[in-house]
């Protein structure tokens, strides 16, 4: 009897472990739907990094989760540049030019499978700058058999991510964070579309007009200098009459390349409409704005531009204005100044052509 007690008792409390058990791995299977859907939710490039690398680790007790991706044309970053993401926010997010190559004695797995184990500097390093963890799980990110990078998972303990461990679950995760991950940089890159000139392929005019009112405002908060050139290549209808507008538009995407040759990463340029460019310059005085006009001058008249339908180059130079305000008035709107500083550019450029083109004309100072 006393036997029979004992055993009904082992029963109950292996049951209740059980139980306990069955609690705990749904409230686990709960939590990792729960992220699932944030993961599927996000709809912004930055709202999907942030999911990725800030609330991925409390979900899955991790010390850190890093994204890699592969952007060997700078294609990505220089999308999130013109639409003002700074990769700087992101000290997680790390841009590698080529695939990793996994030279260890897990070699024969194939290219879209995790790889899981301890952590080894020489093959996880580029994948973890910042924390060194003691175990790693690598998880290719794979579409359409094109590896866009890895969702690199670091943990301090060695028992966390081993050889032997099962790969159903973290392969299901990589498969729905690599749809996650293309369709926001398929969305930012349709936004960037739309902010950019086909022709060229610098921004068009509603960015820079949006891009500089911001920047106004920025100048007027920070107290900062701002400066814009406006730029006209000279005798532009003269190409298009004598060689056609496919040479014109030679001449056009030739003129935009030159002049982003000498800019910072912090510029903008955008085709104001026509044969007119607009750079917009932040954190420049007029001292600068006139310096990097005539560098930029220079540049466009340095060499002559290959059309067809002539043997020899045809030569190209443009007028440049520039305006600065330093800083930017505050009591007026930031609208009404990035209009007024457009103007003052505008005008410059018109003395630039009087005078004789080919040359810098500075607005007066603001």
């Amino acid at each position: 009897m006393e036997s029979l007690i004992a055993d009904n008792e082992q029963l109950r409390a292996e049951l209740q472990d059980l139980l306990q058990q069955a609690h705990i791995n749904q409230s686990i299977i709960e939590r990792h739907q729960a992220f699932d859907l944030k993961l599927i939710g996000a709809s912004e490039f930055r709202e999907l990094i942030d999911v990725m690398l800030t609330v991925m680790p409390g979900v899955f007790s991790l010390e850190t989760v890093t994204l890699s991706l592969i952007d060997g044309d700078y294609a990505i970053q220089r999308i999130l540049r013109d639409l003002q993401i700074g990769v700087n926010e992101f000290p997680k997010l790390l841009f590698l030019t080529r695939p990793l190559a996994f030279i260890d004695d897990q070699h024969a797995l194939p290219e879209d499978k995790p790889r899981l184990g301890e952590y080894v500097p020489a093959l996880h390093g580029p994948l973890f700058p910042h924390y060194q963890p003691v175990s790693v799980a690598v998880l290719p990110l794979v579409r359409q058999h094109r590896l866009l990078g890895y969702l690199s998972l670091g943990s301090a303990y060695s028992e966390r991510f081993t050889r032997s461990l099962a790969t159903d679950f973290i392969e299901r995760l990589a498969t729905i964070a690599a749809v996650c991950l293309e369709n926001v940089i398929n969305n930012e890159r349709l936004k960037h579309i739309g902010l950019t000139d086909p022709l060229t392929g610098v921004n068009n005019r509603r960015y820079i007009e949006q891009r500089m009112q911001e920047e106004v405002a920025r100048s007027q908060r920070d107290r900062s200098a701002l400066s814009c050139l406006f730029i006209d290549i000279d005798h532009f209808k003269r190409v298009n009459d004598q060689f056609g507008h496919q040479s014109g538009d030679d001449v056009l995407r030739e003129v935009a390349a030159r002049i982003k040759k000498e800019l910072r990463l912090s510029d903008a340029l955008g085709r104001f409409g026509g044969e007119e460019f607009v750079v917009l310059l932040t954190h420049a005085t007029r001292d600068d704005a006139a310096r990097i006009a005539e560098r930029i001058r220079a540049g466009i008249c340095s060499r002559g531009v290959m059309i067809e339908g002539s043997r020899d180059p045809l030569k190209i130079s443009a007028s440049i204005g520039a305006a600065s305000l330093s800083p930017p008035d505050r009591s007026r709107p930031a609208g009404e100044v990035k209009q007024s500083m457009l103007k003052a550019a505008d005008q410059a450029l018109y003395q630039a052509k009087e005078a004789g083109r080919n040359r810098v004309m500075l607005a007066p100072a603001d």
